[in-house]
């Protein structure tokens, strides 16, 4: 097993790591939309879920992988009502590849958010 690690995604907010590599999968914790240096984006669901994103992108980058070689993502959002908001963000970042996908609402979430995500992807290096 191998703890990632970047500057380049917030450091995690409790006692966990942003994702663990273990043999040729990588696990991402559950990426909200804080920037690197910790601020939170307060904007709209949008706004937050393209933060989400960049994280995702740093750790898996970190991690020796990519959104190409995600395998399974799961979203969590506050609002379902929001979902094709968050869903119009996401096909941006997965348009030709479309990984398995659950997305569930939830009562809340890590500092009040409107979205969370965390991915499972195949690590290339």
């Amino acid at each position: 097993m191998k703890k990632v690690y970047t500057k380049e995604a917030p450091d995690a907010i409790g006692p966990y790591s942003q994702g663990m590599v273990v043999n040729n999968l990588f696990y991402s914790s559950g990426q909200i939309p804080l920037k690197a240096d910790g601020d939170l984006v307060n904007g709209d669901v949008q706004e937050q879920t393209h933060q989400v994103f960049q994280n995702l992108k740093a750790v898996l980058k970190e991690a020796g992988s990519s959104l190409e070689q995600v395998v399974k993502a799961t979203v969590f959002i506050k609002n379902m009502d929001e979902f094709p908001l968050i869903n119009e963000v996401y096909g941006e970042y997965f348009s030709e590849h479309k990984p398995a996908r659950s997305c569930v609402e939830v009562a809340r979430l890590p500092k009040d958010v409107l979205v969370e995500i965390e991915v499972i992807a195949l690590v290339t290096t």
